[in-house]
């Protein structure tokens, strides 16, 4: 079958529980150790032979011009320093950087109503003539695995699918913050219910994130009009409408799911990042203690 090249990673909001430091940055550019966020999201693009990436920045904002002068900026200015102090290793994370596949940034369309469906609409020209792609939320982070692997090892056993999404299972007490998966009887999604506001609401312990591999049949959905919960535009939404044509599939996470959508979430991921993956996890453990 024909493979998975593409990936849009979305960060089109303007971040309000983050001021006021998201005024001058984009949120995704926040680090976790020593990269951002969103250099974490390619990392996993890259890790799954993702071929080109397409980041949808925040629109009327230094966001797009940020991401540009990240991933494209030589810095042959710092390289130059670095050699003639004998340094030259330190450079080694940028060249990093500059050697990912193909990475194009773009602004989401200001025309496009407020939701997390707008983004991924912004990126259709880029997509649209693909048999499928990959999206991702840069709020959300998989440590201890790729969900684009997981999400396209699955698209390869099911090629009929409308789509494939990747799901956590949750414990209750978090049920009312995301959209909990309604299961067919043959195990393949009925629909999503956005943020049930009672346990007995809830159709499982099942979470859905923002890891999802699309067809482009889901912009039969993803438009203007068809605004949800809240007057927004939802990929969920047009995930359902999919679901009810055709089968889309669940893949369960082969990592840890953790979001940094909030000032609270995100200091507790970027700490059981530190533990888990840097070699000083073990000096903040014992600090912490």
């Amino acid at each position: 079958m024909t493979p998975v090249k593409k990936a849009i990673i979305t960060d089109a909001g303007f971040a309000s529980r983050y001021l006021p430091i998201t005024k001058t940055i984009p949120k995704a550019m926040i680090p976790i150790g020593a990269k951002p966020v969103m250099q974490l999201c390619v990392e996993e693009c890259v890790k799954a032979g993702i071929e080109e990436i397409i980041i949808v920045a925040t629109p009327n904002t230094k966001s797009k011009e940020i991401y540009d002068d990240y991933f494209h900026n030589p810095a042959e200015n710092v390289k130059k320093l670095l050699d003639q102090q004998g340094k030259s290793q330190r450079f080694e994370p940028v060249q990093e950087v500059l050697d990912f596949p193909k990475i194009t940034v773009i602004e989401q369309d200001p025309a496009l109503p407020y939701g997390n469906g707008s983004p991924i609409v912004s990126a259709k020209n880029f997509v649209q003539d693909e048999t499928a792609f990959v999206v991702l939320y840069s709020d959300d982070l998989i440590l201890g695995s790729s969900d684009v692997k997981t999400l396209i090892d699955e698209y390869q056993k099911h090629p009929d699918a409308k789509a494939v999404i990747t799901a956590q299972e949750m414990p209750e007490e978090t049920w009312h913050k995301y959209g909990m998966i309604a299961l067919k009887d043959d195990g393949t999604l009925s629909h999503i219910v956005e943020k049930p506001q009672a346990p007995e609401l809830s159709p499982s312990n099942l979470t859905s994130y923002g890891r999802y591999l699309l067809t482009p049949e889901v912009f039969d959905h993803l438009i203007p009009k068809n605004t949800g919960l809240d007057g927004e535009l939802w990929t969920v939404d047009a995930i359902t409408k999919l679901a009810e044509r055709g089968e889309v599939y669940i893949a369960k996470s082969q990592g840890k799911w953790i979001t940094t959508g909030d000032p609270k979430n995100y200091f507790m991921a970027h700490l059981e990042y530190v533990l888990r993956e840097t070699d000083y996890g073990d000096e903040i453990k014992k600090m912490i203690q």
